[in-house]
């Protein structure tokens, strides 16, 4: 099967995984964040900064969260890179409205 790719409103941001994981995956298992920690086997801290959005989801969290939830880490990380890309190029706005697109055929000249 393939994979689906979602539309999504330019000016709507990506939810941060943190959330999903905090309201959908954790409350949905009745989990409290040290319980959860304890079976991911990362600090309470550590968890508890990704779930309240100020941090990213790693690859090796991503492992982690991936085996615990069940579905693998490349969602964790697709999540988190569309979340990361989407800020990224809202913060660069200006800066890459500047750099110009380089043709193929300039480039083999």
């Amino acid at each position: 099967m393939g994979e689906y790719l979602v539309k999504r409103p330019v000016k709507r941001p990506p939810i941060h995984p943190g959330e999903i994981l905090r309201e959908d995956v954790l409350q949905t298992l009745g989990l409290s964040v040290s319980e959860a920690a304890r079976r991911l086997g990362v600090s309470r801290q550590q968890l508890h900064r990704i779930l309240a959005c100020t941090h990213p989801i790693t690859t090796e969290m991503a492992l982690r969260i991936g085996k615990f939830a069940g579905n693998g880490p490349g969602l964790w990380l697709r999540m988190q890179q569309a979340y990361d890309l989407w800020n990224a190029e809202n913060r660069m706005a200006g800066e890459l409205s500047k750099i110009e697109t380089a043709a193929l055929n300039n480039l083999s000249s």
